[in-house]
């Protein structure tokens, strides 16, 4: 498409779909980022690998750092509107809320790849991982608080931490290769966490014990009374490093 004067038109001179403006300047940014490494590239080369000025980038991201995490932003809104429902189960819905995370990420692994390269190199960019994970943490707490408002908020916050954390274990697996490290492998895994925790439904449970798994893993986690849902949470994933599921 071109302007009047028939050169190229840029996207933002177009007033393109923001959310797939956003999409492709992330695109972009976290593939100069990759290749020629996060502290090297500018503001200046991103804006002109995505074929925007300057202005148009400033004016949907703060700064390069912003660009790295973007779609964990819309990630965060969605799931957040997704637990913004009624729920028969909340703590299957929690699980489901992690899967989409997850299929996010598997449907997007060339890009989760090269975020994945260009954080674990930059520090700073780790901080802000461990923040955004602890968003989602919060979100699946927040949400199990008020739905379950019987439940025990330690007995919350330790689901929340645990179901993260086992999340989190298999996100990274895949995105470093792991053929293992699948969406079937996670549903298992969190039906495990349910269980352990005892928020499967009898019915369920005692009918047809994982009916909608073709196989079960279980995964024994020991830690001491008093233990609180970060040190949970660590023994967790520590459990699933040394002995991770098997499919």
């Amino acid at each position: 498409m071109t302007s009047g004067t028939g050169a190229p038109r840029r996207p933002d001179a177009a007033g393109p779909d923001p959310a797939q403006f956003r999409v492709h300047v992330v695109t972009q940014a976290i593939r100069l980022f990759s290749e020629f490494g996060y502290e090297s590239t500018t503001v200046e080369q991103i804006a002109a690998a995505a074929g925007v000025s300057r202005r148009t980038f400033f004016r949907q991201f703060r700064s390069k750092e912003d660009v790295i995490f973007a779609d964990h932003e819309s990630l965060l809104e969605q799931v957040a509107g997704y637990l913004s429902g009624d729920f028969a189960d909340p703590w299957l819905a929690a699980c489901d809320a992690a899967e989409l995370v997850f299929g996010h990420f598997r449907d997007r692994r060339e890009l989760a790849v090269w975020r994945y390269r260009v954080v674990q190199r930059v520090p700073a960019l780790r901080e802000r991982e461990l923040v955004t994970t602890y968003r989602y943490e919060r979100l699946f707490t927040d949400f199990l608080r008020a739905a379950v408002p019987s439940a025990k908020p330690v007995h919350i916050v330790s689901f929340a931490a645990a179901m993260t954390a086992t999340h989190n274990y298999l996100l990274r697996a895949m995105i470093r290769g792991d053929d293992t490290a699948t969406s079937e492998q996670l549903h298992r895994a969190l039906y495990e966490v349910r269980r352990t925790f005892g928020v499967v439904p009898q019915a369920a449970a005692g009918a047809h014990p994982g009916a909608d798994l073709p196989q079960r893993a279980v995964t024994v986690v020991t830690f001491p009374v008093g233990a609180s849902p970060a040190e949970v949470a660590e023994q967790v994933r520590r459990e699933l490093e040394q002995n991770p599921p098997t499919s």
